[in-house]
């Protein structure tokens, strides 16, 4: 049971959220997930101690709101490409500010923050990465008004329902012959999803985590071609992988960032630019073992 126990979480809809809260219940935690879509995410109500608190606007007084009695800040939220009604600004800078305001007016004691590996406001070279920095930062700068922050800055995160691993096999079943691929080269080290909420949790008491920012891997390091021949690989699949030089990986995001869903983007393609792998492993200092691909992919990638 932890000590702090009742927790408000936001980006806890998606991916890494799910897992987190499925973690939180397994600590006998109490989970206030901030939504402004309650009905879409009903099935989040059969977790232990998960309830849903509708947002409308994202406004300051709301959060405060929502955050009375609550022990626990956790802020997932991160978009990859922007849309007409999300920007980078607003999701990774704005509420940032917004949600650490509210913290500290309702009594929030502790914040946990989830950034990205390379996240800096002055160098990043993708607005995704300068956004990011900029949005820690800020997390950061909360401490001065007593709020208790730590972040994290994971690679690429992997499990069952990722936008990874599941992403590529899409394509792979959907796209016949070669691949062409941009920046085949860009290197990742995919950490599993679990190990994740795992290090989180673990610093929510842990007095000594404050202040901290852990980058958080997995055990091998991948080239993007390798993670799609890994993943073709799972899947019974042969493929033909054409590396893009840099002209025609440009050429490629121009293209695809105007199809429905932005397969690829120029940020994507600026991202790209900078190697996603830890100078330092922050689950070697929580005391957690990365788990490697083969322990998890497998289970849920199947041939076809």
């Amino acid at each position: 049971m932890m000590r702090k126990d009742r927790i408000f979480v936001l980006g806890g809809t998606g991916f890494v959220g799910q897992h987190l809260l499925n973690r939180l219940a397994r600590a006998g935690a109490r989970s206030l997930v901030a939504t402004r879509r309650p009905h879409r995410h009903r099935h989040l109500w059969l977790v232990p101690g998960c309830e849903l608190y509708e947002v409308g606007d994202w406004e300051i007084a709301q959060l405060v709101e929502g955050m009375a009695g609550c022990d626990v800040l956790i802020n997932l939220v991160g978009i990859l490409n922007e849309t007409a009604g999300r920007s980078f600004e607003q999701s990774h800078v704005t509420l940032v500010e917004k949600a650490t305001q509210a913290a500290i007016q309702s009594g929030v004691s502790r914040y946990l923050h989830m950034s990205a590996l390379n996240a800096d406001k002055d160098a990043g070279p993708s607005d995704y990465l300068r956004t990011k920095g900029r949005g820690e930062a800020l997390a950061h700068a909360a401490a001065d008004a007593g709020l208790a922050v730590t972040s994290f800055r994971p690679s690429v995160i992997f499990g069952p329902g990722d936008g990874l691993f599941n992403r590529f096999a899409g394509l792979l079943r959907m796209l016949p012959g070669p691949f062409p691929l941009a920046c085949p080269d860009s290197r990742f080290a995919p950490v599993y999803v679990r190990d994740v909420v795992e290090a989180m949790v673990r610093c929510i008491d842990a007095p000594h985590t404050q202040g901290q920012t852990y980058e958080l891997c997995g055990p091998r390091v991948f080239s993007l071609r390798e993670l799609l021949l890994y993943t073709a690989e799972r899947i019974g699949r042969r493929v033909r992988v054409v590396d893009l030089e840099d002209r025609h990986a440009q050429l490629q995001a121009r293209i695809f960032q105007r199809l429905p869903g932005k397969p690829f983007t120029m940020d994507n393609y600026l991202s790209l630019q900078v190697d996603s792998i830890c100078a330092s492993n922050g689950l070697e200092a929580l005391g957690i073992q990365a788990t490697d691909v083969d322990a998890v992919v497998p289970d849920y990638l199947h041939p076809v």
